[in-house]
């Protein structure tokens, strides 16, 4: 059944990098807005005269926390018309038509084998709203890596927080790389982060540790996440992604 199209209302706007913003919005008719980590909403801009050319579909950035404002954050594409819309028309106080939240892209329940959150760029957005979540309800689970590449450490999206959810959070581990810049953390590409992980677990006669892998971010990426996952010797059923661009 599809959702409804409804109103919501900017009520805050904050850079987080310089080429990326935070958006929240309000859902005034609702009491509170419902969702599941690891959905997305579908905005319709006014930039198009065909529907299909005007929607740009998000992943929610915050957690179900019982009120009726959701965050989205978005990367300024200079190509994109919609994103070239929403940081230059878009300010406190607009209105956004969305409809929302959808999709499969959630955590299993219950979190019985360990999880790794490999993301790129915004596509780290889910995976915040699920390590959140999980620590405000208590949820039990396995180890939770995520894993976040970046050029440089300007780039990094809610660095200083999610070092922080790490410290909160058992077996939560945040893992942060840079593929341009050297700097006190790991450097190189998200790929040997998971591998090196995966290999340690691995029994003395090879057998491989149970595990699930959530992949986000841009399509080069994930295609070779795909790759080297399945190479390790994991079926291609542990593997779930969310495709940005």
């Amino acid at each position: 059944m599809a959702q409804p199209w409804r109103s919501g209302k900017v009520i805050r706007i904050e850079n987080e990098t310089p080429a990326t913003r935070r958006f929240w919005i309000e859902v005034p008719e609702l009491p509170s807005f419902d969702f599941t980590p690891g959905q997305f909403v579908t905005l319709d801009l006014p930039i198009h005269e065909k529907p299909s050319k005007r929607w740009r579909s998000y992943s929610i950035a915050s957690w179900p926390d019982g009120s009726n404002i959701f965050e989205l954050v978005i990367v300024h594409l200079n190509e994109g018309a919609g994103t070239t819309y929403l940081f230059n028309e878009v300010n406190v106080g607009s209105e956004l038509i969305f409809r929302g939240a959808q999709g499969v892209f959630t955590l299993p329940d219950p979190i019985e084998k360990d999880i790794y959150l490999v993301c790129t760029g915004t596509g780290i957005a889910p995976f915040r709203s699920m390590a959140h979540h999980i620590k405000l309800n208590n949820i039990p689970h396995k180890n939770l890596y995520l894993i976040f590449g970046s050029r440089t450490k300007a780039d990094l999206l809610y660095y200083d927080e999610l070092n922080q959810l790490q410290a909160d959070l058992k077996s939560f581990y945040y893992l942060p790389t840079l593929s341009r810049e050297q700097w006190e953390g790991k450097s190189g590409y998200v790929h040997s982060i998971y591998e090196e992980l995966c290999r340690t677990k691995m029994g003395s006669s090879g057998e491989l540790s149970p595990a699930g892998f959530y992949l986000c971010g841009w399509k080069n990426m994930i295609d070779e996440a795909k790759q080297r996952i399945t190479a390790l010797g994991y079926d291609r059923k542990s593997i779930h992604q969310e495709l940005y661009g």
